[in-house]
């Protein structure tokens, strides 16, 4: 999910990524048959051991290009998919794939093991393999609410109560993927006619928005490790249900409980997907890169990296990574063809309606 690196090199561990480009210092494409290049948002991560081991079997060198938000980086691959920077696309979500779709980014190819994703995160259309899950969540600090002696919110309602004015911060759902995924979560709890109104009281009440979720957490919710050294004054945040165990996994000392929770009736289900991008260099290179996405070691290993839960079945995750930030029990979901069909005039209503 996004940005979610960023958090655990603030909170003290340098996660092992590659960040290659696919581009040479000359600006020129990289391609030919032992090099396959990989096109993500900024929260790409994985262990050097696992990735090692692909390599090693596959004879490809993987190189990575992470290119921002993963609204930015959609954009920025439709934009570019006739002369694409990659072979393979990862972390495209729910909120944003029937763009990425009717825009022609992908090239058909069905994963090996996709028969064994689950039932639930799989889709009708054969251009996309499903390869992580997560909620959009708010997240709140503990500290300020027992400090204040103040019981943090657990629901969308709660949120626009006057005891919670001016200590939420969201991202700009025009710009972010979990802005969007709140704005669709609001969208699936009110629903079409009355989500708006739910945003003008949330207007009112003091919500702070800013344009991703580096800012936001990092920078303006006092509860994260990235907050607390910039004196951030907002308690209340849109994150995601994984960035508890986040802050406890990689505190340098770790705490026994995590200073962050999550407003469980606040959430959101995000499925992330990955593809082979249409005029891609090393198809065949991308084809295998994909099998990898859903082998049960790089699957195994995604919670502790990227703070996301697997999708396929068999795949162990470590205790303590559900111990900090279970799955929501109950969250919003919506059809992702309602999504298409709503997706842009919801945005153009919000702007309007938010940031005017």
């Amino acid at each position: 999910m996004n940005n979610k690196k960023f958090l655990a090199a603030v909170v003290g561990l340098g996660i092992v990524t590659l960040s290659a480009c696919g581009s040479s210092s000359d600006g020129s494409k990289s391609s030919g048959s032992k090099s396959v290049t990989l096109v993500s948002h900024d929260s790409w991560a994985v262990s050097k051991s696992v990735l090692a081991d692909f390599e090693k079997k596959s004879g490809y060198q993987v190189k990575v290009l992470e290119d921002g938000d993963a609204g930015q980086a959609v954009n920025k691959a439709i934009l570019t998919k006739d002369n694409p920077q990659g072979d393979v696309f990862f972390g495209v979500d729910n909120t944003l794939l029937s763009r990425a779709l009717d825009n022609g980014l992908f090239q058909s190819y069905e994963a090996k093991g996709a028969d064994r994703i689950k039932a639930g995160y799989r889709v009708d259309r054969d251009k996309v393999t499903p390869i992580d899950t997560g909620d959009i969540c708010v997240n709140y600090d503990k500290a300020y609410f027992t400090e204040h002696k103040l019981q943090p919110p657990t629901s969308y309602d709660d949120l626009i109560k006057p005891a919670y004015k001016n200590l939420l911060v969201t991202e700009n759902a025009s710009t972010s993927s979990p802005g969007l995924g709140f704005l669709l979560g609001s969208a699936a709890k009110y629903g079409d006619d009355g989500w708006e109104g739910y945003w003008k009281k949330l207007k009112a009440n003091g919500v702070k928005v800013v344009d991703g979720w580096e800012q936001a957490y990092n920078e303006e919710f006092s509860g994260s490790a990235g907050g607390k050294k910039a004196k951030a004054d907002r308690p209340l945040v849109v994150s995601y249900a994984s960035s508890p165990p986040a802050e406890v996994i990689y505190a340098d000392p770790k705490p026994t409980t995590a200073p962050t929770g999550v407003a469980q009736g606040t959430c959101f289900r995000q499925i992330e997907y990955a593809g082979l991008l249409s005029n891609a260099a090393n198809a065949k290179g991308g084809k295998a890169l994909l099998d990898f996405l859903l082998t049960k070691e790089f699957q195994q290993d995604m919670p502790l990296n990227m703070f996301v839960y697997p999708v396929v079945t068999g795949a162990q995750v470590p205790a303590e990574f559900t111990q900090y930030g279970p799955q929501a029990k109950d969250p919003e979901t919506m059809d992702p063809a309602k999504i298409a069909d709503n997706r842009d005039d919801w945005v153009k209503s919000w702007t309007s309606l938010v940031l005017k």
